[in-house]
């Protein structure tokens, strides 16, 4: 059975710094694609970062800049250091990955999904 357990998250003041981390197991291969979403309260969940296969990146507007995606295929991890931080930020954090190729942000086409670690960030 597949799994994404991610951590990492807490509370942190403006300007400060995180990193989450996804751990995945379960799934032989490695995933065509992988992404972090957030969804804050009262707010639809967005793309934050996601990796295709091939190393590329890409980062929504809002975090580019200051978020830095990575992964490590031999212990099938992903990564997001967050620096910079500000209070927007906030939100439950969630892990996605998939085999197929589709779109980095389409959150409902993943076929694994984590529970989430929640982000804070106070002013």
């Amino acid at each position: 059975q597949v799994q994404l357990v991610e951590s990492g998250g807490g509370s942190v003041q403006a300007g400060g710094s995180l990193r989450l981390s996804c751990a995945a197991s379960g799934y032989t291969g490695v995933p065509y694609r992988m992404a972090w979403f957030r969804q804050a309260p009262g707010k639809e969940r967005e793309g934050v970062a996601g990796i295709y296969r091939t190393f590329t990146a890409t980062y929504a507007e809002a975090v580019r800049g200051r978020f830095t995606l990575s992964k490590d295929n031999a212990k099938n991890a992903l990564y997001l250091q967050m620096d910079s931080l500000k209070p927007e930020d906030t939100g439950m954090y969630y892990c996605a990955a998939d085999l197929r190729d589709r779109l980095w942000s389409d959150w409902d086409s993943y076929n694994y999904r984590g529970q989430g670690t929640q982000v804070t960030v106070s002013s």
